[in-house]
């Protein structure tokens, strides 16, 4: 007795929802410029200003370095500890949210860390990281 056997049904590829997908997108970008040209309706001269800062990105972290024998460096300038108060004060009065990253040697004299973290604290630096290396059981 023969046996009947189905056809294997071939898969087909629905295109029905990717098209209307795309038709949404269009629909969607075509009302989306039909808002902006009634922003240009209007032929509006903006006033100026003459003393208006630019703008621009937000500034860099300063990056304090303190040697083993106490020299500090505000980047890559030597600087007096006197002076560095008067740099993070204009630095912090420019940009109210300034970072700043305090790199000491591992060796060197804690009280200069410490000379560094009081400036910071009396200028107002709010955003203020100790920079340190993550030793891994290989060792470096």
């Amino acid at each position: 007795m023969p046996l009947k056997t189905e056809q294997i049904e071939e898969p087909i590829l629905n295109l029905t929802p990717m098209i209307d997908i795309v038709l949404l997108l269009i629909i969607f970008f075509m009302v989306g410029t039909k808002f902006s040209d009634a922003e240009r309706q209007f032929d509006i001269k903006l006033p100026t200003v003459s003393d208006a800062l630019p703008l621009s990105s937000l500034p860099d972290e300063l990056i304090i370095s303190i040697s083993r024998t106490g020299e500090l460096l505000l980047g890559e300038q030597p600087i007096a500890l006197a002076d560095l108060e008067s740099r993070l004060k204009s630095a912090v009065e420019r940009y109210n949210d300034q970072a700043v990253v305090v790199r000491g040697d591992a060796e060197g004299s804690y009280q200069n860390v410490m000379d560094v973290l009081a400036i910071c604290h009396r200028v107002g630096v709010r955003n203020l990281s100790l920079a340190n290396r993550i030793v891994t059981e290989e060792g470096i």
